[in-house]
């Protein structure tokens, strides 16, 4: 049988940042008991104290611990240098037969481009691939036969180096989303190898995107 600190567990955990702005002491956890006062004496099928969900409130353990927070910054102290790259495309394309042979042949094709922006990525049923806005009609002529699923344009891309220890950091990539997202910037796409990190934007939000990323480093 589930019990009142386990629904408000639940309870916690299904609200974006509420569980790390619990953390900071940034709730009124008197209000969040009565908020979510209903729901848990619905699940249980009975009237419930407010007390006792603000002292199951009170006694829940975040792992957003304040241990865990002083090792990403001390991790976010060492991020390296950040790369804005502009006028790109964004295309995908159902998954074929032929798709890993028309890639080669863009390939040949910037090989020579040292300019040229190009990153894929091959999902189980289809690929998509960033490039210079330049390529585009090169790349949509080599993919002609091809099931188009969709192109953006006007986009940015904001590489972010990552510390040496990043594979270790619990959280890291949540600690960046969070920041980007409490701006409200869309993520057209997200790219990464072992230490780097990339968001795909709009053009337009490519300078805050920037500004967000280099306050974790300060």
């Amino acid at each position: 049988m589930l019990t009142i600190a386990q629904i408000v567990e639940k309870e916690i955990r299904q609200r974006p940042f509420l569980e790390e702005v619990m953390t900071e002491g940034l709730v009124n956890l008197s209000a969040l008991a009565r908020l979510i006062r209903p729901e848990i004496e619905r699940t249980l099928g009975r009237e419930i104290k407010e007390g006792a969900i603000l002292m199951a409130l009170k006694r829940y353990n975040s792992p957003f611990s304040p241990f865990l927070n002083v090792k990403l910054m001390n991790s976010l102290n060492k991020m390296g240098e950040i790369t804005v790259r502009s006028q790109l495309s964004d295309f995908t394309y159902k998954n074929s037969d032929r798709i890993v042979e028309k890639q080669k042949s863009l390939l040949l094709l910037i090989e020579d481009k040292r300019e040229c922006f190009y990153t894929f990525s091959q999902g189980i049923y289809e690929t998509t691939m960033v490039i210079s806005s330049s390529m585009s009609d090169d790349l949509e002529n080599l993919f002609k036969d091809e099931k188009l699923v969709s192109k953006i344009d006007k986009l940015s891309s904001v590489t972010l180096r990552l510390p040496e220890n990043n594979t270790k950091l619990i959280g890291l990539y949540y600690f960046i989303l969070k920041k980007i997202a409490y701006h409200k910037v869309n993520i057209i796409e997200l790219i990464s190898t072992t230490n780097e990190f990339t968001l795909v934007v709009d053009e337009q939000d490519a300078a805050l995107t920037f500004n967000v990323l280099k306050q974790l480093n300060p």
